[in-house]
Parts: C-alpha cells; sequence; structure tokens
C-alpha cells in the first residue's frame, strides 16, 4: 500500500478540509503532515459548519483514525478549544479515541506568539502578514534543536525545559523593547498541556509505516498551499514548513517510494491572504464581486483574502512539483454569474514572455497574459451529474486539463461535503 497525499495548489484556502471529508471514508487513516493552528479547514454538513486548524478533516468519520504528525506545530491551548468545541457539538473525541498525536510534533510556546508579533512590528511595510500564531518561532526553534515536543509533556523535568525555552525568548524580546504580559497564556498553556495527556501519544512513524504493512488506506492532508512552500513558495512571503508533497515524506516519517496519489486542489479562480506576489490580482469591481459571491474571509483569522483570476504559470509549477495524479477544481459555483471568465496563460517579464514562476517574482511583479471564456450564466449548486454540467464549464474544464496534462476528477460546486461531483 502507498500513501495518497493530499494538498493545496495555490496560496492555501483551497478546500482542502471539504475534500478530504468527502474522501475521508476510502481511508483508515488520515494524517496530517506540517503546518500549524493558522490552518483553517471548513466543513459543512447536515446545515453544521465547522473549521479546524489542527486537528485532521476526517475527524468526523467514526471508522477513521486522525493523526496529527510530526511536522505539525501545535499550540495546546488552541487544540484544546478545538476539541472542547467538538465535544459541544456532540463529536467527543476523547471517547471515540480517534485522535492521536505524534510525540515528534513540536510545541508552541505562549512566547513564540509573542515573538512572532514583534518580528512582524518591527519590519514595518516589509511584514511577511503573518497570522501571529507562533509558527515561524516554533519551526525556527526546531530547526535550531532547542524546541519542545509532544513527548516532551510526558517527562518530569518538562517545566524546567520549558521555563529555559521561555526565558531565552524573554532575552530575544527584550531587543524589541516592553515584553506584554503573558501570564495569563501560560496559565492555559499548562492547563491545557495537562488535557493534552490525555489523548494518546504514538511513534507516528511507526503507525503511518504499520497501517501500510497491513495494507491499509492513509490520506496525508496538507495545510496552506505549495506557493506558501518555505523553499519553493514565494519567499519571503511563505509559511514556515514544507507545503509540497515532498512534506508528506518528512512531516509523517515515510519514504518517498510509498507515496500513492497526490490529489492538487485549486478554485477556480485564485486567492490570497497577507502580503506577498499576486500576478492576478483584481483591485476592482471584479476582485470585489469574486470576495463577495466566494466568501473570501480567512477562516482563521477573518482577514479579507486577495482574488484574482486563475494563474496557469503557477499551477503547471505546483502541478511539477508534487507530482499531481489528480486535480480537483472547487469553488467552481461562485463564478455562476460572471459573463466572462479570465485565465493567465503566460506572464510579460522583463520584456519576454513567460509560462513560468520567476525566481525574483516578489520583487519583479510580472503583468499577466489573459485568455477569455465565456461564462455559463447558470447555478451549479444543485447539479449532481456530469451530464449536468453547462457547456462553457466543461469548455473551462477541458482547457485546463489539456494545459495542465492533468485529469480534474473532482469538482465542488458548493461548501457542503454533497456538493461534490466526481467527474
Amino acid at each position: 500500500m502507498q500513501v495518497d497525499v493530499l494538498l493545496g495548489l495555490q496560496w492555501g484556502d483551497e478546500g482542502k478540509g471539504k475534500i478530504v471529508d468527502v474522501l475521508c471514508p476510502e481511508y483508515d487513516l488520515i494524517a496530517r503532515f506540517q503546518g500549524g493552528p493558522n490552518a483553517g479547514h471548513t466543513l459543512e454538513f447536515d446545515n453544521k459548519k465547522f473549521v479546524l486548524n489542527t486537528i485532521p478533516s476526517g475527524i468526523f468519520n467514526s471508522n477513521t483514525l486522525n493523526l496529527i504528525g510530526n511536522g505539525v506545530v501545535i499550540d495546546p491551548i488552541i487544540l484544546k478549544r478545538e476539541i472542547d468545541t467538538l465535544a459541544d457539538a456532540g463529536y467527543d473525541l476523547l471517547a471515540s479515541n480517534n485522535l492521536v498525536i505524534s510525540k515528534k510534533a513540536h510545541l508552541i510556546l505562549p512566547t513564540h506568539q509573542l515573538l512572532d508579533a514583534a518580528s512582524e512590528s518591527n519590519m514595518g511595510k516589509s511584514k511577511i502578514g503573518s497570522t501571529l500564531k507562533g509558527i515561524g518561532p516554533t519551526y525556527m526553534d526546531k530547526t535550531g534543536r532547542n524546541g519542545l515536543r509532544i513527548g516532551d509533556i510526558d517527562l518530569p523535568n518538562f517545566k524546567e525545559k520549558y521555563e529555559g525555552l521561555r526565558d531565552k525568548h524573554l532575552r530575544m524580546l527584550g531587543h524589541f523593547g516592553e515584553i506584554p504580559d503573558f501570564q495569563g497564556r501560560e496559565e492555559a498553556f499548562f492547563k491545557a498541556i495537562e488535557f493534552l495527556k490525555k489523548i494518546k501519544h504514538v511513534d507516528g512513524e511507526h503507525l503511518v509505516n504499520q497501517y501500510l504493512k497491513e495494507g491499509k488506506k492513509v490520506l496525508a492532508e496538507g495545510a496552506q498551499g505549495t506557493l506558501l512552500d518555505i523553499d519553493y513558495g514565494s519567499y519571503p512571503f511563505v509559511t514556515s514548513s514544507n507545503t509540497t508533497s515532498a512534506g508528506a515524506c518528512t512531516g509523517l516519517g515515510i519514504s518517498p517510494n510509498k507515496i500513492g496519489k497526490v490529489y492538487g486542489i485549486f478554485k477556480a479562480y485564485c486567492t490570497r491572504v497577507g502580503g506577498g506576489p499576486f500576478p492576478t490580482e483584481l483591485d476592482d469591481e471584479v476582485g470585489e464581486e469574486l470576495r463577495k459571491q466566494g466568501h473570501e474571509f480567512g477562516a482563521t483569522t477573518g482577514r479579507a483574502r486577495r482574488t484574482g483570476w486563475i494563474d496557469l504559470p503557477a499551477l503547471k509549477y505546483a502541478v511539477m512539483l508534487n507530482g499531481v495524479t489528480d486535480l480537483i477544481m472547487t469553488k467552481a459555483d461562485v463564478l455562476d454569474g460572471f459573463d466572462t471568465i479570465k485565465v493567465c496563460t503566460h506572464y510579460e517579464y522583463e520584456g519576454e514572455v513567460i509560462d513560468y514562476m520567476p525566481y525574483d517574482i516578489s520583487t519583479i511583479s510580472p503583468k499577466p497574459i489573459l485568455k477569455e471564456f465565456k461564462g455559463w450564466k447558470q447555478d451549479i449548486t444543485s447539479i449532481t451529474q456530469t451530464n449536468e454540467i453547462p457547456h462553457s464549464l466543461k469548455e473551462y474544464i477541458d482547457y485546463l486539463e489539456k494545459e495542465l496534462e492533468v485529469n480534474i476528477t473532482y469538482l465542488s460546486v458548493g461548501p457542503d461535503r454533497k456538493q461534490t461531483i466526481e467527474l
């Protein structure tokens, strides 16, 4: 057996949570492999809506085990709040035992968040657009070999280890000026740590590989999107982890030859949160209409998302990096009312026409070359069969498949799990 991977191909917010929820009945294990609680995976079903920040999106299927992998960074306070919220809604994860955490997953400390805020403030106009969740500083401590991990909370000297790292952070914060009071958050942190001891901690890499050995099916769930990858995204306006399919190997402890299908999710248009390049951005009434119709506001932060047309050079890049085998297009319904839909096919860049993302895209803005398509001008939110798909939408899908050289196997026409068509 191999591990299938599901990840975003744009700047995040592509609808990964919904699609994991749709696919999870086919899998025995859903494993989140990177990122932190800045993720907002939204799931809707039975007239209920849930936003998951850290918990894998297979949690609502009682027959599926969910693993928070070692590549994830965990804020104990946020994770406790997630679990409490689900319990209030009738999903008691402590009773169901379908959530486990890798012992090697790193912990976000209250002072990590202070460092995040201080660093972002100090950057002024050059700020990244961080969600201020402390994720970047946590990954910095991880690579600096200073971090604390889930497995450490069961050690007798955990408090001592915590205080050593906290005091190091306080010395660093002293360089930024006055240190905010965080006593209340520190108390909440230790209360949440005690709560997390009730959840089973596992050697995640052994769990995943044992599942494969036993012939069980595993789906690796990514967070954020390919264009935010720390190595291959629009640096420095990126996240702090590897969001590509290669990140599933290090984030779960699986070898590259264990990767099976790679599901790449993209919106029928494009969005971005925070700073950084966005060649197809629409800073006009069309962009505002996309934002309005797509409800493009961050599930975690509430921030308005930047909007624009779909970007083929960026998508081709993401398909190449991830070895995508199956494409999934979401939020096609958002374009229902548009007379004309546009696609960026190439960039004008430094006097040339190119079809790839250049190295210095963050400092030199390429001009998008756009191709127009006729809109379908039809409500598609209630269609359930492929023969109901409007002709103009079929043409749009056929064009994208030809250009990307990968088939679109699922089409999402609304936020509910039932609003998903297998093509």
